[in-house]
């Protein structure tokens, strides 16, 4: 396997703790959705990736469909 940005081989795999927040002043309130994948790292020159497991990803997925919810009930009543 091969770094998808400078092409080394030097790649190694972690475990990580990400906390996911919903962007914009709006969602300050919001709760975060914490998730813990493997991380995918270039050791020479910091390249990262990692996808999220399917139970992580529904939780993610719900959690933007309520906020979307709200938001749509708020827009429906003038307040966005």
């Amino acid at each position: 396997m091969h770094c998808v940005k400078c092409g080394s081989d030097r790649l190694m795999e972690l475990s990580a703790e990400i906390a996911i927040h919903f962007s914009a002043r709006e969602n300050l309130d919001k709760p975060h959705v914490f998730v813990f994948p493997k991380v995918m790292v270039c050791l020479d020159c910091g390249f990262s990736e990692f996808s999220i497991a399917e139970p992580e990803l529904r939780n993610l997925g719900g959690a933007i469909a309520r906020n979307e919810s709200l938001l749509s009930k708020l827009c429906s009543a003038n307040l966005c």
